[in-house]
């Protein structure tokens, strides 16, 4: 039986809403990946259309492997976690069916995720604090500023970093270099004493 894997790699960074629909063929394996910063709340909610004699399993992995979520058999339903630190999630699903390829019609998955300021339940938040209209849309732009300043203040970071690791390399490339040198010119003395030395055994030379 074969088995194809086919992976969606996403890098958004302040698309804080990923909504899709795909076709999922039997005996597959489709998965999505997303970048996601440390401490950040994420929600999903999926649907699979119904297919008597294949069955779908969801799984959602960080980098390491642990699961964050898994269901199988699954048709619809909802999913939530908050990220531990800045990681790559990947969020999988695969259609398993004992009839083989060709005699099952693909499944068709529907797949909301939101993270982030798009993830919190305002109304909610509005009942609990008692606010208004108003002041919850001022929370909501208030959440949105301070995660994108955040997304920022991590593209600065990296920017260091990845600025550090050039600076670095390179003064290992000249420090290497040099040495390379160094190690070619006293090759080159030694060779040249050592035929000199060769040519007098023999008489070559005075």
């Amino acid at each position: 039986m074969s088995r194809l894997t086919t992976v969606l790699v996403l890098p958004i960074l302040f698309d804080l809403v990923l909504s899709i629909t795909f076709h999922l063929p039997v005996n597959t394996r489709k998965c999505l990946r997303e970048e996601i910063h440390k401490d950040v709340l994420v929600t999903g909610e999926y649907e699979v259309s119904e297919q008597p004699t294949a069955k779908c399993t969801l799984k959602i992995t960080d980098s390491s492997g642990h699961i964050l979520y898994t269901k199988d058999d699954a048709s619809k339903g909802k999913f939530a976690f908050t990220t531990e630190d800045y990681d790559m999630f990947e969020v999988c699903f695969e259609s398993k069916s004992p009839m083989g390829t060709g005699r099952v019609l693909d499944q068709l998955v529907n797949l909301d995720m939101k993270h982030g300021v798009e993830a919190k339940n305002y109304e909610e938040i509005a009942k609990v604090e008692k606010l208004k209209p108003l002041e919850v849309e001022l929370r909501r732009l208030e959440d949105l500023s301070e995660s994108i300043v955040n997304d920022f203040a991590y593209m600065k970071k990296r920017e260091e970093e990845m600025r550090d690791t050039n600076e670095s390399t390179n003064t290992r490339v000249l420090y290497f270099s040099i040495f390379s040198m160094c190690c070619l010119i006293g090759l080159a003395t030694w060779q040249v004493f050592y035929l000199r030395r060769f040519f007098k055994a023999k008489k070559l030379i005075e």
